[in-house]
Parts: structure tokens; C-alpha cells; sequence
């Protein structure tokens, strides 16, 4: 079980850092892409640290989680007002 967590936890900060990158591209398809890949991100590392009982880390990625979720609402919000 602990090799499950250890690799949420790897696949979660690599999803997370290729999101990054992804804004430094200038085509749009691969923004909405790191929305997501910053949710599932975000939320492989909270497991990862809840696992570990890494309290504060826990509750910063679901808070990035959140914010990610958020984010996606917004722009299909947007999406749909501007259609």
C-alpha cells in the first residue's frame, strides 16, 4: 500500500508541474488541460500526504484542488455565456 501512495504522490507533483509548463505554451487547448491535470494533481498529492498524516501540506493541495475546480467552473461559465 505504501508504493500506491508514493506514486499518487510522484504522479501528482509531475501532473502539477507539466501543468505549469503548460502555461508557458501559447495554445489554448493545452490551458484547459492543465486545469485539470492541476485538480488531479493536486488531489493524488493530498492523498499522498493524508496517507503520511502530513497535515498542512494535506490541506494546501485540496485548497489548490479547489481552486483548480474553481477554475474550471469559470471558464465553462464563461464558455457558455459567450456562445
Amino acid at each position: 500500500m505504501k508504493y500506491f501512495f508514493d506514486i499518487l504522490g510522484w504522479t501528482g507533483s509531475a501532473l502539477i508541474i507539466i501543468a505549469y509548463a503548460f502555461t508557458l505554451l501559447e495554445n489554448k487547448k493545452y490551458l484547459e488541460t492543465g486545469k485539470y491535470f492541476n485538480l488531479l494533481g493536486g488531489v493524488f498529492i493530498a492523498l499522498n500526504c493524508y496517507h503520511y498524516n502530513a497535515i498542512p501540506p494535506f490541506v494546501t493541495n485540496m485548497l489548490w484542488s479547489c481552486i483548480a475546480i474553481l477554475t474550471i467552473f469559470k471558464t465553462k461559465k464563461h464558455d457558455t455565456f459567450s456562445e
